[in-house]
């Protein structure tokens, strides 16, 4: 199992983070780049050119990696780093799985709303399911995490709202189609990051849908 109780796959390619020295999935990681200009840049889509350098999606592993010089010892030069990086990864990661959240909506994969939400879990449909960190927990409560799914309260209500082109959302839930397993991913580091159970039922009673 890898850091943060996140389940090994061990056909996925693995990195080595620079602050515990462990390897583990690339989708439990962070990857960071060196500019030309010698300017360390997160790179959560993992898509910018130069040698990657990997941390774990955790805030205390990146204050860590700042405050020891880790950056400059795997990139073997100097290098800034932005003194508020935990927090610019952080907005990465939510505008990545806010907009990636949207796309499945408009793709007609993910429902948001009390009602819809239950509806997809009688039925089966759920694949994620998202409730925001400032609901009410009693409201919460009433819904469940069914056998196979995931669970993520890493969003606010306000997060969870522009996802679904509303002022606020509550709860909502991401059906079976090719964008879920990205969701998952994404929700699973922000999670890590703000230092909350992803993919839990969160004491909720776990339910077959």
């Amino acid at each position: 199992m890898a850091r943060g109780g996140r389940e090994r796959n061990r056909t996925e390619p693995e990195r080595r983070c620079i602050v515990t020295g462990e390897s583990q999935p690339k989708s439990g990681l962070i990857r960071f780049v060196v500019s030309p200009d010698g300017a360390v840049i997160p790179d959560v889509a993992g898509r910018l050119p130069g040698r990657g350098i990997w941390v774990c999606a955790d805030r205390e592993a990146l204050r860590t990696a700042a405050r020891k010089g880790l950056f400059a010892r795997a990139a073997r030069a100097r290098v800034d780093v932005p003194d508020n990086l935990e927090d610019m990864v952080e907005g990465l990661l939510v505008r990545r799985l806010i907009e990636l959240i949207a796309l499945a909506r408009k793709a007609g994969e993910a429902v948001a709303g009390f009602e819809k939400v239950k509806d997809w879990l009688a039925t089966g449909r759920v694949k994620v399911l998202f409730q925001a960190t400032d609901g009410s927990e009693r409201g919460k409560g009433k819904l469940w995490t069914p056998e196979g799914a995931r669970w993520f309260g890493c969003l606010s209500a306000a997060e969870l709202g522009l996802a679904f082109g509303r002022e606020f959302v509550v709860h909502g839930a991401v059906g079976a189609g090719g964008l879920a397993p990205r969701i998952v991913q994404e929700a699973t580091r922000l999670a890590g990051l703000r230092g909350i159970d992803g993919g839990r039922s969160a004491g909720k009673e776990t339910k077959s849908a």
